[in-house]
C-alpha cells in the first residue's frame, strides 16, 4: 500500500487525517466521521477485528487494522478507549501517518496520565528489581521527594527499613511470578514523620516497548485508622481508671499459664486482693477521691511484686496478682509485703486516708483445675480474710467453702425477698437524640428489704451468681417486665423494655425457655423485652452464646451488647455476634465535648457500628454538650441522668406524659 494514497483517502473522504471513529456492541461496523457524533461512512470488520477493538478498557490503548475503504484496501491506526457500556471509539489514523498517530497517542494518553498524578492517593510504579518507575503528585507531596530524583532509585532503599526492604526485595520475586494482586502495610517516612499506608499492588504488561511487567502500588493511608483500633483493643483489655490489665487480660493470663504448666513441676499462684472499707471512702469523700485512692492503691501494690508478677484491677476494688513459678510460701511473703505498705496512710491533697486489703491466696493445681475454680477459691479465701478481721490474708483450703456472715445473710434474706415479693423494677429511659422520643427503657433491679431498706444489684447480684439464685432472680426479672410491657401496651404504650442477663444465666441453655414461657404468661405479643449482655457473656463458650442469641431473636427480642468498649470485645467479635444494639460505656461519655481522646473512640465506634449496622446507645449523658457532639458523630439514642434517673413504672408513666406534654408545646 502506498503511505501518500493512505493518507489522501482519509483526507477525500472526510477532510481530516485523523477522522472519528465508533464501534457500538450491536453492530460489527466501523462508523467513521469528520465530525463527531455524524457517520459518513460504515466500514465492516470482521468478527475477529470487531473483538479486538472491544478488547478495549477504560483505559485508552491502541489496535491496528487492515480495512477496505470504496475499493482500497487501507493499515488504519485506532487510538481509543470503552467510553460507555455498550460503544467505543476514539481517533484513526493511516498506519504510517506518523505524526497523527503520535498526535492521537498524545492527546489519548493525556488523560490517564493526569488522573495518574492526580488522583488523591500514593502512585508508585515499580520495575520487578523494586526500581521507582513513576512517582505521581501526592508522593511528592507527601515523601517532600521529586519524581526526576526518586526514578530508577530503589524503592526499598528509599522507603523502608532496612529489615523491611531486604523483606520485599526476596519476596518481589515470588509476587511477581505468581502475577497475584495483593495488600500490604507499610510505614514510610514523611515529611510529617512515619505514617501507615496500605498499599494495594497490581501488576500489569508494558504497553509499549519491551514485553515486561510493573507493579502498580496505590497507597492510602490508614494510620489513624490503625491508632484507634489499636487504642479500641487496649481498651478491651486495659483498665480505664489504673491503666492495669482488666478482668479478661488476667484471665487469659491465668489460662495461658495454667496451660503451660499444665504437666510440669512450676505451678501459677493468685492473690485475690479485695479493699477493706472502700464503699465508705467512696461514700464519704466521693468518688473523685476514691478513684485516687484505687490509682494509688494499684502502684503501691505493683511496687511489692517481683519481675514478671502480673498485676490486674477485676473492677470496683478488686484486683489480682498473678506469680508462675510460685510456691505458697512466695505468695505469702508477697501478700505480707503489701499489707506491712498499706499501714501507711495515703495523702491525698490534704487528706490522710487509711486503708487495707483483705487477701485470699490459691495455687494451681493444688486449689483449682483451672482458671474458674482457682478463681473461685481466692475469692473464698479473701472473704474468709474478711471475717477473720479484715487487713490479713489466707490460703484457701476445702474447709472454706462456708460463707462468710454476709454471705449468709444474703442466703437466707434473698431468698426470702423473692418468696415475699420484696424486689421491684426501676426503668431508665433511652432517648432518640434526632427526635427526642422515647426509644425504649432500661429495667434495673432494686431489693426492698425489711431490714437494710433500699438495696442496689451491685450488693447482691454476684451473690446470687456465686449462689445459683441467678437464675431463679432471672426469670423473675424476665417475668416482672414481661408483665409491665403488656401492662403499658394495654394503655396504648408500645415501650421495649430490656433487662440485664449475666454470664451465669447463659450457663442455663433452658434460659431461653424460660424466656418464651414469661412471654406467654404475660400474653406479650408480640415481644417488646430485648436482652442487655455484656462481653464476659461471650468468654467461657462464644458458639454457644450465639446460638442462645439467635434464638431469643427468633423470639421477637433484641440483642444489646452493653459496657461496649470495656471488655474484651473485637472486631472480628462484632462481626460475629448477631447484635442489635451496643451500647458505649459511661466511662468514654463523661467529659466527651472536651475529651479529644474519647471523642475519636466514640467516632470509631459509631463509624464501626454504622457499617456493621448497629443502632448505638451512649450511657451515662448527664449534659447537654455531651448529648450535641454524641448525635452530631452519628450515636442514635442517649441515656442518663439528662434524660431521665431509674425511675418506678408509675413514675416512668408520669415522667413520660410530661415528655410528651413538652413536646407537644415545643
Amino acid at each position: 500500500m502506498d503511505n501518500d494514497l493512505d493518507y489522501s483517502i482519509l483526507y477525500e473522504y472526510f477532510g481530516t487525517s485523523s477522522p472519528y471513529w465508533r464501534l457500538a456492541s450491536d453492530s460489527n461496523a466501523l462508523s467513521l466521521e469528520a465530525q463527531r457524533g455524524s457517520t459518513n461512512l460504515g466500514i465492516a470488520l470482521s468478527a475477529e477485528q470487531a473483538a479486538e477493538v472491544r478488547g478495549m478498557t477504560g483505559v485508552t490503548s491502541h489496535r491496528v487494522l487492515d480495512v477496505v475503504i470504496v475499493g482500497e484496501p487501507l493499515r488504519l491506526h485506532l487510538v481509543g478507549r470503552k467510553v460507555n457500556p455498550t460503544q467505543w471509539a476514539g481517533t484513526a489514523s493511516a498506519y504510517a501517518d506518523t505524526v497523527s498517530v503520535a498526535r492521537d497517542l498524545v492527546h489519548g494518553l493525556s488523560f490517564a496520565e493526569q488522573v495518574v498524578s492526580e488522583v488523591n492517593s500514593l502512585v508508585v510504579i515499580l520495575d520487578r528489581h523494586g526500581r521507582v518507575q513513576r512517582f505521581n503528585r501526592l508522593c511528592e507531596e507527601v515523601t517532600g521527594m521529586r519524581e526526576e530524583d526518586v526514578i530508577g532509585k530503589s524503592a526499598f532503599e528509599l522507603f523502608m527499613s532496612a529489615e523491611q526492604g531486604q523483606a520485599s526485595s526476596r519476596n518481589i520475586s515470588t509476587f511477581y511470578n505468581s502475577g497475584e494482586p495483593y495488600e500490604v502495610e507499610r510505614y514510610i517516612n514523611t515529611v510529617n514523620g512515619p505514617r501507615l499506608f496500605l498499599f494495594r499492588n497490581k501488576f500489569v504488561q508494558s504497553g509499549s516497548g519491551a514485553d515486561e511487567q510493573f507493579l502498580i502500588c496505590s497507597g492510602t493511608d490508614i494510620t489513624e485508622e490503625r491508632n484507634a483500633q489499636k487504642r479500641l483493643s487496649e481498651l478491651a483489655n486495659t483498665d480505664g481508671l489504673t491503666g492495669l490489665p482488666n478482668r479478661n487480660a488476667i484471665h487469659e493470663k491465668i489460662k495461658t499459664a495454667i496451660a503451660a504448666k499444665a504437666g510440669g513441676s512450676n505451678r501459677v499462684g493468685i492473690l485475690f486482693l479485695d479493699l477493706d472499707n472502700f464503699k465508705k471512702v467512696n461514700d464519704h469523700y466521693g468518688h473523685v477521691v476514691g478513684d485516687r485512692l484505687i490509682r494509688d492503691v494499684a502502684s503501691l501494690i505493683q511496687s511489692c511484686l517481683g519481675e514478671g508478677d502480673t498485676l490486674a484491677r477485676l473492677g470496683g476494688d478488686e484486683f489480682v496478682v498473678v506469680i508462675e513459678k510460685s510456691t505458697i510460701e512466695l505468695l505469702e511473703a508477697t501478700a505480707q509485703r503489701i499489707l506491712e505498705r498499706l499501714r501507711t496512710p495515703f495523702h491525698l491533697g490534704l487528706m490522710e486516708i487509711y486503708t487495707g486489703c483483705s487477701i485470699g491466696i490459691a495455687l494451681y493445681p493444688d486449689h483449682g483445675d483451672g482458671l474458674e475454680s482457682l478463681i473461685r477459691s481466692a475469692d473464698t479465701a479473701m472473704y474468709v480474710a474478711k471475717d477473720a478481721g479484715k487487713r490479713t490474708y489466707r490460703v484457701f483450703s476445702p474447709d472454706m467453702n462456708k460463707k462468710v456472715a454476709e454471705y449468709m445473710w444474703l442466703d437466707t434474706n434473698l431468698r426470702k425477698a423473692l418468696d415475699e415479693q420484696q424486689l421491684v423494677l426501676y426503668y431508665q429511659p433511652a432517648v432518640s437524640l434526632a427526635t427526642g422520643i422515647v426509644h425504649g427503657v432500661e429495667a434495673l433491679i432494686r431489693w426492698k428489704s425489711p431490714e437494710r431498706g433500699l438495696i442496689p444489684p451491685t450488693e447482691f447480684i454476684r451473690y446470687a451468681e456465686e449462689s445459683g439464685l441467678i437464675g431463679p432472680l432471672g426469670r423473675w426479672v424476665m417475668q416482672a417486665a414481661a408483665n409491665q410491657a403488656a401492662r403499658w401496651k394495654a394503655k396504648g404504650l408500645n415501650i421495649r423494655i430490656s433487662i440485664n442477663v449475666s454470664a451465669r444465666q447463659l450457663c442455663d441453655t433452658d434460659i431461653v425457655n424460660h424466656f418464651s414461657h414469661a412471654l406467654d404468661v404475660a400474653g406479650l405479643q408480640p415481644c417488646l423485652l430485648d436482652l442487655e449482655l455484656t462481653e464476659s457473656c461471650f468468654i467461657e463458650d462464644e458458639a454457644t452464646a450465639i446460638g442462645l442469641i439467635k434464638r431469643f431473636r427468633q423470639l421477637g427480642a433484641k440483642v444489646h451488647l452493653d459496657d461496649f468498649g470495656t471488655g474484651y470485645s473485637s472486631l472480628s467479635q462484632l462481626a460475629r455476634i448477631p447484635l442489635d444494639v451496643i451500647k458505649l460505656d459511661r466511662s468514654f461519655v463523661a467529659g466527651i465535648d472536651t475529651n479529644t481522646k474519647s471523642q475519636a473512640l466514640v467516632r470509631s465506634m459509631a463509624a464501626i457500628a454504622q457499617e456493621l449496622r448497629f443502632a448505638v446507645i451512649a450511657e451515662g449523658v448527664e449534659t447537654r454538650a455531651e448529648a450535641d457532639f454524641l448525635k452530631q458523630v452519628g450515636v442514635d439514642y442517649a441515656q442518663g441522668f439528662l434524660y431521665g434517673k431509674p425511675m418506678t413504672a408509675e413514675e416512668f408513666e408520669v415522667w413520660l406524659s410530661e415528655q410528651r406534654r413538652l413536646r407537644l408545646i415545643a
